[in-house]
């Protein structure tokens, strides 16, 4: 239990996309369970002529507190409820720019990005595991906004706890 954050990449593929040529299946096997001895397999049913987007997990983090305030603070207008929201390209942009400023200035981290105290929230501190994520959430933010077509996708965000 904890605090778990996603960030998604939503890729539009609309109708322009020739999917035959992806050879993509119309059925596809999940496996419902974490239970890796006693899989719980379900069999899904796609139809490939109309899949509209792609969707990505392009950012997990687990108990960065900090970067779940800024979400909070900056897309969610301060409601911290859970819901899915829509993040721009140039809020993508702001927070590793912001994250760049606080590795660099490091005494200035509990001003520029606080951490959140929380029900399973983990660590306050602004220690050596606070700056591994913020390093971790720089590396990710810059390696997702470089991608060829970042401008053309759209991000969600959402946590749970």
């Amino acid at each position: 239990m904890g605090l778990d954050m996603y960030l998604d990449r939503h890729i539009y593929v609309g109708a322009q996309f020739e999917w035959r040529k992806c050879n993509i299946p119309r059925t596809i096997e999940v496996q419902d369970s974490f239970d890796d001895e006693n899989p719980k397999i379900s069999t899904i049913e796609v139809n490939p002529d109309r899949i509209s987007y792609i969707v990505e997990q392009a950012i997990y983090w687990r108990k960065v507190n900090a970067i779940h305030k800024w979400f909070v603070d900056n897309v969610q207008n301060g409601v911290d409820e859970g819901g899915m929201y829509y993040v721009s390209y140039s809020q993508l942009g702001e927070l590793l720019e912001l994250c760049e400023w606080v590795l660099d200035n490091k005494d200035e981290a509990e001003t520029a990005l606080p951490t959140q105290a929380g029900f399973f929230f983990g660590s306050t501190e602004y220690n050596e595991w606070y700056f591994k994520d913020i390093e971790f959430t720089k590396n990710q933010l810059e390696e997702l906004l470089n991608k060829s077509n970042a401008k053309d996708c759209s991000y969600y965000y959402t946590a749970s706890w």
